[in-house]
């Protein structure tokens, strides 16, 4: 299955040599490029891609705006987001409104390939260089022991293992239970958390500590 890519930045250098990396990368077509904000948001709509690679910097309609207005009407879009620093403001406002990744513009070339990889697992991606201090604010900050003391014990240990990338089969096998049970659990964790997707809880599950980035 080939994955489709929008690549949003207002420097055009800096579009083209991401899109020629994403070129080399099997599977994976650039399928539009936009300059700022506003075309990115019009791109979604009319391409509807897998990925987005998002800068954080644009003139006009700023990326994190942009990227609201995308997660509300496209949230089966992943948005990665691409900026050359990594504050803790950035990092926190990108993850809080919905991005799937958060990658440096000078992160090694190889990194592309392995967000593409990650996200396409259901994973979200944050690049090596992010500081470790920035997600353990970020977990500080948005634990939601409310939501938490929402599921069971075995709800917050199967939506663990969910968030660790195990497979429904591996789950059942571990905890010596069927492939249904697991589902029924994973629908009732989605439903109890309003969320309805698989990055949903793994974004969930990073923001409350429940698994180690």
């Amino acid at each position: 299955m080939v994955t489709r890519v929008v690549i949003a930045d207002d420097h055009q250098l800096v579009r083209a040599g991401i899109a020629a990396l994403l070129d080399d990368i099997p599977d994976v077509e650039v399928v539009g490029e936009a300059a700022d904000g506003s075309e990115a948001v019009r791109l979604v709509e009319e391409l509807l891609p897998s990925i987005l690679f998002l800068d954080l910097a644009m003139p006009g309609m700023p990326g994190l705006e942009a990227l609201a207005l995308i997660n509300e009407s496209h949230p089966e879009v992943k948005v990665v987001i691409l900026s050359m620093h990594d504050s803790e403001e950035h990092v926190l406002r990108a993850l809080k409104l919905g991005a799937t990744g958060f990658m440096l513009k000078d992160a090694a070339p190889e990194e592309l390939a392995q967000a593409v990889k990650a996200i396409n697992q259901g994973h979200t991606w944050l690049s090596s260089a992010v500081s470790k201090t920035v997600i353990s604010s970020y977990v500080q900050r948005s634990g939601n022991e409310e939501g938490l003391n929402l599921l069971t014990a075995r709800q917050n240990q199967v939506l663990k293992m969910i968030a660790e990338g195990r497979s429904t089969k591996d789950i059942g096998y571990e905890l010596n239970l069927s492939v249904k049970t697991i589902e029924t659990y994973r629908a009732q964790i989605m439903d109890k958390l309003d969320i309805r997707d698989i990055p949903g809880l793994v974004r969930y599950a990073i923001r409350n500590g429940i698994i180690p980035l």
